[in-house]
């Protein structure tokens, strides 16, 4: 379940983008399943989520820097 900072370089954008979708609907459906305390799982996915889009953040500020 783990995705690492290695592994999302390696993705191109279309890749990043649909496991981030993955990743949102695996949130939802484990939040329906899961009481007010939460969950181990819960939060890994928040946190896989968080990388993507800081990485996705970190490359659109470089293309613009390199322009």
């Amino acid at each position: 379940m783990t995705t690492k900072y290695k592994d999302i370089q390696k993705m191109n954008l279309d890749e990043r983008n649909k496991k981030l979708k993955e990743l949102k609907l695996e949130l939802v459906k484990s939040k329906v399943g899961v009481s007010k305390t939460g969950s181990s799982k819960t939060k890994e996915i928040k946190r896989i989520i968080a990388r993507i889009l800081t990485f996705n953040t970190l490359e659109k500020k470089e293309v613009l820097n390199k322009k």
